[in-house]
This record gives structure tokens, C-alpha cells and sequence, in this order.
């Protein structure tokens, strides 16, 4: 059996728990303190990774509008069909109020009303994914408010994680570079990409973690980042290439790797060594205080010595360096040319500059970090060279 380390040492610890009430609450009043800041009255969340952050509610969006309004001061208010309130409720993790409508009301009018109870009709702040329809019926409802972006508010608490929440990401990786070693050890000549996934998913699950996603490109579909319709199999001397993350409690993990069935060729080990050296200069950049988007210009000069690009131009390095990550896979703020925003503790990134070379293969290395007052700290850590398979 191929050893966890031939993928990637593990660099996590498993003592991570649920995130527990006096954080979220803490979550709130951090929120509020920006919000005051910003003068903002309150912030308007539906269900999503937001509305799970602050009150610790998992729910779906559908037509029938489920939301929360946070306001300055007073008990968070929800408001939710009659008849999903039980529903609602069970993962309920902060003291709100909780308002039910029914089929004939207007939920837009009774979410004003909430404000109007908190006192919070002047400015509005609305969560960035929240729909264009929720909007609209708040500002039928509530003319006289001023709607506006919630997006620094919130991001302002989410892009800094707690120990709590990097525990919970590092937990999430060890439990893909464990499945990884389980799946690799089972991969055969001829095998699909889906039975690969199912193989991924199936150790995923027996671990501990819950599968978000397994995408596995073979051969020339490796060359294009989010793969190929076209029939791909394992062959003798072709790359698989691997881009899987679960979670562990909401959590999320995202883990390349790149292997070759059979012997590895020159050339594929040449652009290997390119992709993990990109992986290098994006560590050694990604600093407190440097803009974000400085860790992606790093990574592109540094390819378009090896003769790639210029840019964002193929073969070479198509996609940004990296993307936020915490209870969404793909969080604010990405590292990517012309993002500004300045990298701090606690913010969590992967780093995955691949390379790819249309109509050859491609190689994509990905680990995810933390960045900390000594420089970025990884979650795991790609091998050195590239892993031949059958081990």
C-alpha cells in the first residue's frame, strides 16, 4: 500500500471540535462592532455559509424565503415558512427571535418588520449571495432604507479564522491526504475517472469526512484544469491527476495531486519540478502585509522564466495561485493579479499554481495554508517528486 507521506506529509492535528456558542456569539458582536463602524443598521443573510457562521442555522434556499436579520443591538431575528420553523430550529446555535409566514403573506414585509422592531430601517447591509428577488421585495417593503453591500462586514470576520475553525481545516486535509493514500493504493490500469471518485469518496466517508467533490482528469484531460468529456482511462505513462476536498464539520478541505501510471517521462518530471517550485515562491510571498494578488505575480514571473505564458496564456499557468477557504471552498479573497487586499494572521488560502500543456498533460500541486506572523503555515505538504503508480 502506498504510504500517506509518498502523498504528502500531513501536517494537521485531529483534536477539532464543533465550533461552540460562545464563538459564534462572539462571531455577532464582532460583527456589530464593524457594522457600527461602517454605520450600518443591520446586515440581511439567507441560508448559506454566512447564515451558518453567525447563527449556526443549515438550510437551503429555495422560493419560500427563509433569512436572518442582525441587527446592533437585540436578539438576532429569523424569519421562516410555518411549516420549516421545527426544521430551522434544530440547528439554531445563538438566542433569536424566531418569526414564522404563511403561504398567503409576504415575507419581504415581515422581514421590515423585523428591522422596524430593531429599530434598523436607516441602512441595510446585504450579505453578498443573497438574491436579486429577496432584495427587490425588501426595498418594495422598506423604501425609505438604504440597501447596501454587506461584503466588508462580513468579510471582515469570515477571512480571519479562529484557532477553533483552522483546527477544523486541518482536520478536513488530514482526512483527504489519509483517503488519498487509501484510493491510490487501489487505483488500476483501465480504470475510469468515476470509479477512481467512488473509490475517494468511499475511503472519505470511512474516515470521517463528508466527500464535497472528487475530480479526476487522465492523460491530456489533465491539461485542461476542470477536465474533458471526452472517454479518459488510467494508461501506461499518463498523468492521473487528482483535485478532491471534504468536510469535517462544515469545514472544507482542497487537495491536488498529481501521479503518473507506469514510468514517469522527462518531461513530465521536468514540469512537475516547475509546478512544486511555483508552490515554493508562492509560501515564500505570501507574508503579512503583502497585497494578495503580489503572491500570484511571483508564481507568473517566476513561469514565464521557464518559458510559460506570459500571463495567463497557455501552456503555462491558466487559473489564479489560490482562493480563500473556511466553511465555502472557495472563499474571498483569491490570490490572484490585481487583488489588493493585504494578507493578515489567520487568513486561510490553497496554493495551487499548476501547469499545463493543451493537448500533453498538466500538473496541479495543491495545499492549503494559514497565514501567521512567521509566514504561511500548510495544512499538508505536496511530495517533492512526482509518485509513480502502482506504488
Amino acid at each position: 500500500m502506498l504510504a500517506g507521506p509518498a502523498l504528502g506529509a500531513m501536517t494537521g492535528t485531529s483534536s477539532a471540535g464543533p465550533i461552540g456558542a460562545s464563538e459564534r456569539e462572539g462571531r455577532v458582536e464582532r460583527l456589530r462592532s464593524l457594522m457600527r463602524a461602517a454605520g450600518i443598521d443591520a446586515l440581511l443573510i439567507e441560508p448559506g455559509a454566512s447564515l451558518i457562521y453567525f447563527t449556526g442555522i443549515e438550510w437551503h434556499r429555495s422560493e419560500r424565503l427563509t433569512a436572518a436579520v442582525i441587527a446592533l443591538r437585540g436578539p438576532i431575528g429569523v424569519l421562516t415558512p410555518f411549516f420549516e420553523e421545527p426544521s430551522v430550529r434544530q440547528t439554531l446555535a445563538v438566542p433569536a427571535t424566531v418569526r414564522t409566514w404563511q403561504e398567503d403573506e409576504n415575507p419581504h414585509a415581515l422581514v421590515a418588520g423585523l428591522l422596524r422592531e430593531a429599530g434598523a430601517t436607516g441602512t441595510v447591509a446585504i450579505e453578498e449571495t443573497v438574491r436579486r428577488f429577496v432584495v427587490d421585495g425588501l426595498a418594495s417593503a422598506l423604501p425609505a432604507a438604504k440597501l447596501v453591500s454587506g461584503a466588508a462586514v462580513v468579510r471582515g470576520c469570515r477571512m480571519i479564522k479562529s484557532p477553533a475553525e483552522i483546527a477544523l481545516l486541518r482536520r478536513a486535509t488530514d482526512v483527504t491526504i489519509a483517503a488519498y493514500a487509501r484510493t491510490a493504493a487501489q487505483i488500476r490500469e483501465g480504470m475510469t475517472p468515476g470509479q477512481i471518485a467512488a473509490l475517494m469518496k468511499a475511503e472519505t466517508e470511512r474516515l470521517g469526512g463528508t466527500q464535497e467533490f472528487a475530480l479526476v482528469l487522465l492523460g491530456e484531460a489533465s491539461a485542461y484544469p476542470h477536465g474533458s468529456n471526452q472517454p479518459q482511462r488510467v494508461r501506461e505513462g499518463e498523468i492521473v491527476l487528482m483535485d478532491c476536498g471534504c468536510t469535517v464539520e462544515g469545514y472544507q478541505s482542497d487537495v491536488s495531486r498529481t501521479f503518473v501510471w507506469g514510468k514517469p517521462g522527462d518531461l513530465q518530471r521536468k514540469v512537475y519540478g516547475q509546478a512544486r517550485e511555483g508552490q515554493r515562491i508562492a509560501y515564500a510571498t505570501a507574508r503579512v502585509g503583502a497585497p494578495a494578488g503580489s503572491v500570484d505575480d511571483a508564481v507568473r514571473r517566476a513561469y514565464e522564466g521557464f518559458g510559460y505564458g506570459p500571463g495567463y496564456a497557455l501552456p503555462g499557468l491558466s487559473h489564479r495561485t489560490g482562493h480563500g477557504i473556511g466553511l465555502d471552498g472557495h472563499e474571498p479573497v483569491n490570490l490572484v493579479h490585481g487583488e489588493t487586499t493585504r494578507l493578515a494572521p489567520g487568513m486561510c488560502f490553497s496554493n495551487e499554481p499548476g501547469i499545463y500543456l493543451p493537448g500533453k498533460f498538466g500538473v496541479r500541486i495543491e495545499d492549503c495554508f494559514v497565514v501567521t506572523a512567521n509566514g504561511p503555515l500548510p495544512f499538508s505538504q505536496g511530495p517533492d517528486e512526482l509518485v509513480s503508480l502502482p506504488g
